[in-house]
């Protein structure tokens, strides 16, 4: 049987988000299979340090992406590329909505979505045919719990977003990962008492009975590259989160 996915070798791949978790997992392992990969981040020695986990040859750039001048200025000279992952964001704060500060809620949006639009934005020309753009997304737009308010309106935008640039950049892939909870930095501002209690309550709750690991949600971004055919997808990496 002929396979029908595209073999990353010699492809050129920029993972916006790229210094740590999901994003370096993705460009390690985009790298693993004989792709050159350019990561971005907007902290020089994230980049420097994750640069010395990934192959000679491999790219990193510090580049602000809450400022869309920032990302037009960088996609003004990588010149053309392959595929495009954006799984950039801060870390995340959960709150009753009674207590969000709805200014302070807004920020959440300027990396998160806006962000990926802008990388949308400037770079769909670039991109060699047959190639994708994935983008990010979460379970809370499919199951939310209390205090998810803001994370639930950001992932569901974010799925929007995909489908209408499924078919305005046709023949472009464009797609996203759904991850459940990850063991990744983005929790470090959580009291580590209640982010331990929050990771044990979804390894006991999950039906595959672990927390997801970065290289979970990185296997989805490759596949996502690989494939031919599926664009406008939401593809969900999360232990069976939305089913129980």
């Amino acid at each position: 049987m002929t396979t029908t996915l595209q073999p990353l070798t010699g492809k050129r791949v920029i993972l916006l988000g790229g210094s740590s978790g999901i994003g370096l997992a993705t460009a390690k392992m985009a790298a693993a299979e004989g792709a050159t990969v350019v990561i971005v981040s907007g902290n020089r020695h994230r980049v420097d340090q994750a640069l010395k986990e990934l192959p000679e040859g491999s790219e990193g750039y510090a580049v602000d992406l809450g400022k869309e001048e920032n990302i037009r200025d960088f996609f003004s000279s990588t010149g053309r590329f392959d595929h495009l992952v954006y799984s950039a964001g801060e870390n995340l704060v959960l709150s009753p909505i009674a207590q969000t500060d709805i200014r302070q809620a807004q920020e959440f949006l300027t990396i998160r979505f806006w962000g990926a639009f802008a990388a949308v934005k400037y770079s769909a020309q670039l991109i060699n045919e047959g190639g994708s753009i994935g983008l990010t997304s979460g379970v809370a737009s499919f199951r939310p719990g209390a205090g998810w308010s803001m994370a639930s309106a950001i992932c569901g935008a974010m799925e929007g977003f995909v489908r209408a640039m499924a078919v305005e950049l046709s023949p472009i892939r464009v797609n996203c990962v759904v991850p459940g909870v990850i063991r990744t930095p983005l929790w470090d501002s959580m009291d580590p008492l209640e982010r331990d209690k929050l990771f044990n309550q979804v390894s006991n709750n999950s039906l595959v009975k672990r927390v997801g690991l970065p290289d979970d949600v990185a296997e989805g971004f490759l596949y996502l590259m690989k494939q031919r055919n599926g664009t406008g997808q939401s593809l969900l990496i999360d232990g069976g989160a939305v089913l129980v």
